[in-house]
């Protein structure tokens, strides 16, 4: 990963021109050649600044946590130290609602730039300043179907996340919604030709990419299909994973939602986390939560307001949009922060590194004895492995060997013996092959 440098190549040279110099050397024109050091400082090969959080982890035992090979919907990313530093003023620990935009400049404009950056990252043109997390985000999307085609019948892939499809029956029990899910292929990747029966009379249609088994699914297959039909197509997205492949927005998808805790917000035993939401200008008026928008004042400076609040405290209770009250800014913020010092480099260096520590792990799980991968569409960072020997048994003794392995998937389907693996930048070449070690050990 890339250290946090302040200024860029072009505004040094113009700190040089500024000051009448033509290098940084120029500056030490005044110190003697006799006293200027000739030769490299006696120091170590400097290290990333993930490497030296692991040195300092490791000078204290038991304070660094365990090699963790599972994902499922929140996983381990690397946190660049100025995340923290930004996030941790204590000007930005208020959920309030900014409602005196003279008073809250500085919340304002960090909403304004979160929502821009979600924007960029998925490839549409206006988003929200957030839901609770990524279920509610999904939930929320049937609000949004049923807003702008009026139909309340609702498509999702059985590839969608177990916890967000519980959401989603929670949502429609008492909402009026009618849900079909849509099964998968024995590849993994959704049935489009089972959605095309469906669609009749549907308002539009959830699809996970990378789906909750890890496939990569066509999604523009999926927009297109529903488009011929008057329905919507919502991406359900890993945003780490937009660094690498198309971005929704690209594909023709109306809305995508997500869980954005992979953007520079710790696991912390379960959040909290962040529910993005993105979608075409067409449909900005019936996003949920509120909108931070960019004005001038009446001396013509740069200023932020709350433009849209489509909730019920702001307008006629049945006309709502949403119920949602609060937006979780903090996360927000963090999220903005990551994404901006990331930048799309960045955002690109860390999906290919995901991706080949995936595969790479992918290849040692299957050179084991008894060990077999499930499906064989594309994937990002987890894949679904099945083998001989019982999944909590694999994963008690992973623990004992010092490991957190892969999610059972029997913990959302009782009669599956498969086991969900992930890797991210985070695990490194050398404690992948110690994992495969270990788990070729609990395997026999």
């Amino acid at each position: 990963m890339r250290s946090y440098v302040p200024h860029t190549e072009e505004e040094r040279r113009e700190m040089l021109a500024t000051i009448g110099a033509d290098s940084v050397g120029a500056l030490f024109a005044d110190i003697p050649e006799q006293a200027r050091l000739a030769r490299p400082l006696n120091l170590p090969k400097g290290k990333s600044e993930q490497e030296v959080r692991r040195e300092f982890a490791a000078l204290k035992p038991g304070a660094a946590a365990l090699p963790l090979f599972r994902g499922a919907g929140a996983y381990r990313h690397y946190i660049p130290a100025v995340v923290d530093a930004v996030a941790s003023r204590s000007e930005f620990y208020t959920a309030y609602t900014p409602y005196q935009p003279e008073m809250s400049q500085g919340l304002l404009q960090a909403i304004f730039e979160y929502q821009t950056l979600i924007c960029e990252l998925t490839g549409l043109e206006a988003a929200n300043a957030s839901v609770y997390d990524g279920g509610t985000a999904c939930a929320e999307t049937l609000g949004m179907f049923r807003g702008i085609t009026r139909k309340n019948k609702v498509l999702y892939s059985a590839g969608l996340h177990p916890e967000y499809i519980g959401v989603l029956k929670t949502y429609a029990r008492f909402s009026g919604y009618a849900l079909a899910e849509i099964p998968l292929l024995p590849d993994g990747r959704t049935d489009i030709a089972a959605m095309g029966g469906e669609l009749e009379g549907a308002a539009g249609m959830l699809l996970q990419s990378p789906n909750f088994f890890g496939a990569v699914e066509d999604t523009a297959a999926f927009a297109a299909a529903a488009h011929e039909k008057k329905a919507l197509l919502a991406a359900v997205a890993n945003p780490v994973s937009l660094g690498l492949l198309k971005r929704p927005g690209d594909m023709d998808a109306d809305i995508c939602v997500g869980e954005g805790q992979p953007l520079g917000i710790p696991l912390s035993a379960g959040g909290p986390y962040l529910g993005f939401m993105a979608t075409k200008a067409a449909y900005i008026r019936h996003l949920p939560g509120r909108i931070a928008g960019e004005t001038a004042d009446p001396e013509g400076n740069r200023a932020f307001v709350l433009t849209l609040q489509a909730r019920e405290q702001h307008i006629r209770r049945e006309k709502a949009q949403s119920n949602i009250c609060s937006n979780e800014s903090l996360c927000a913020l963090r999220a903005a922060v990551y994404l901006a010092a990331m930048g799309p480099a960045g955002m690109r260096e860390t999906a290919n590194l995901c991706l080949r520590h995936a595969h790479y792990l992918r290849d040692g799980i299957l050179a084991i004895p008894g060990m077999r991968q499930r499906y064989n569409a594309p994937f990002f960072h987890e894949f679904v492995i099945d083998s001989d020997t019982d999944a909590a048994l694999i994963d008690s003794r992973l623990r004992k060997s010092g490991f957190i392995g892969g999610l059972p998937l029997r913990r959302y389907f009782p009669a599956d013996n498969g086991i969900l693996y992930c890797a991210t930048e985070c695990n490194g070449r050398e404690e992948i092959d110690a994992f495969l070690n270990a788990l070729e050990e609990a395997a026999r």
